[in-house]
């Protein structure tokens, strides 16, 4: 079983995708409704891409992928994100 890291784990990919900082970013679970800041998901980095989930209910709230060297992001997890 992989160990979870905290949020601060995808912090370098999505500053590659947004060009900001989103640790301190907020999303809302798209299952459960839970609240959190980004640095609080649950990430995976040995999944098929890096893997954030939420820590209240274990779904899946983002993917961040890297294809042909263009970063991809699926937030399809997320009921909202609010940027800093």
């Amino acid at each position: 079983m992989m160990e979870a890291l905290d949020g601060n784990a995808v912090a370098g990919q999505l500053f590659d995708v947004f060009g900001i900082e989103l640790t301190s970013a907020i999303g809302t679970c798209g299952s459960c409704g839970a609240i959190g800041h980004v640095a609080e998901f649950a990430v995976y980095l040995r999944a098929p891409g890096t893997v954030a989930r939420c820590r209240s209910c274990g779904s899946v709230l983002m993917v961040v992928t890297t294809i042909r060297g263009v970063n991809c992001i699926d937030l399809g997890g997320l009921a909202d994100f609010r940027m800093p």
